[in-house]
């Protein structure tokens, strides 16, 4: 028998492996945010409120650039556009939650979390979402921040020889492979990740923008195409 304990015990196994890599990439963005010059106090404060480890990277790796404030700003809003469409699609499942409820799912809305619940949503229509989605997405919170605490307490001294930064794109993949599942993902998978590699050498992560615009305009142009 379905019951919201057991499905928040659900999410919480089902995001298991998943932290197996969410918490290296914690530790590089507490590294990298200590590394850019940003006080302990305010690099866990980005994590916290943020919550978003792409944008807190970009964030980082542009203040220790010394880049301007409103290139930061942009950036971060931009990478973080993909939670809007995120929210538009999950949002459905969640139409009879009282406002205070939407409020804490939407922040706790991540990659990981919205495309293991949508799965499930999809699949099981007698889950209960709100605390499946809950177990998922607050084992993930937890997770990141204190892999985060970790990181910025570490800082500068991680050997070079660890190479966390590895668990970054494999985070990302371990979401994006599932999701691939008609011509549009996949077009847009392909073409936003070559362009990525080849603007890779633009000043500012200004690649990751342009590949992620181009990416979406090629799924979309599949997708009226098909």
């Amino acid at each position: 028998m379905s019951s919201p304990r057991a499905d928040f015990l659900s999410g919480v196994r089902v995001a298991l492996p998943i932290l197996l890599g969410v918490f290296p990439f914690g530790m590089v963005a507490g590294v990298a945010a200590i590394g850019a010059g940003i006080p302990a106090i305010e690099a866990f404060a980005m994590s916290v409120v943020i919550f978003a480890g792409a944008s807190q990277l970009a964030a980082a790796e542009l203040v220790g650039r010394n880049a301007p404030a409103v290139v930061v700003v942009f950036t971060v809003l931009v990478i973080n556009l993909r939670m809007m469409m995120y929210s538009a699609s999950i949002a459905p499942y969640f139409q009879r939650q009282s406002t205070r409820w939407k409020g804490a799912l939407a922040y706790l809305l991540t990659d990981q979390a919205y495309a293991v619940s949508l799965l499930r949503f999809e699949n099981d229509e007698d889950v209960s979402r709100r605390w499946y989605y809950l177990g998922v997405a607050s084992a993930l919170w937890v997770t990141w921040q204190i892999a985060t605490v970790v990181g910025i307490v570490l800082g500068a001294s991680v050997p070079d020889g660890w190479r966390l930064e590895f668990a970054v794109p494999l985070v990302f993949l371990a979401v994006l492979v599932p999701a691939v599942t008609d011509r549009a993902t996949g077009t847009a998978a392909l073409v936003g990740g070559s362009v990525a590699v080849a603007a890779n050498g633009l000043p500012f992560n200004l690649g990751l923008i342009v590949a992620a615009v181009v990416g979406i305009a090629a799924g979309l142009l599949a997708e009226e195409v098909a």
